[in-house]
């Protein structure tokens, strides 16, 4: 069964694939109620807003750092760490945390929250 930060990777690796990767990996991931909180202030509120989201261009590379779990109830993970990234040359430092709820077909995302650093 793929746990919450296997989830986290996963996500970030069909994010630095294609658009289609992205939208279709988090079609499934996705709560039926989801938000996002990104830099800059913008703010996607349930599945069909995030999912619009997904057409942009891919990251060109990722790394992930630090990644911890925090499981304050049952069926809950809180994900975090450290992200550095590029994209068309660009380079991206956040601190995110994503929150999973355990639903009867596996873990869904519920929260995801970028800190740039």
């Amino acid at each position: 069964m793929t746990g919450p930060a296997d989830l986290e990777r996963l996500g970030w690796q069909a994010l630095s694939t294609s658009p289609a990767s992205a939208v279709a990996f988090y079609d499934d991931v996705l709560d039926d109620d989801v938000r996002m909180l990104f830099p800059g202030g913008l703010l996607l509120a349930g599945r069909e807003q995030v999912l619009a989201t997904m057409g942009g261009p891919s990251w060109d590379a990722h790394r992930l750092t630090g990644l911890d779990v925090l499981e304050p109830a049952a069926d809950v993970a809180v994900v975090s760490y450290g992200v550095e990234a590029e994209r068309a040359g660009k380079p991206y430092s956040a601190l995110v945390a994503s929150v999973y709820v355990r639903r009867a077909g596996g873990w869904r995302l519920v929260s995801h929250q970028h800190t740039p650093r």
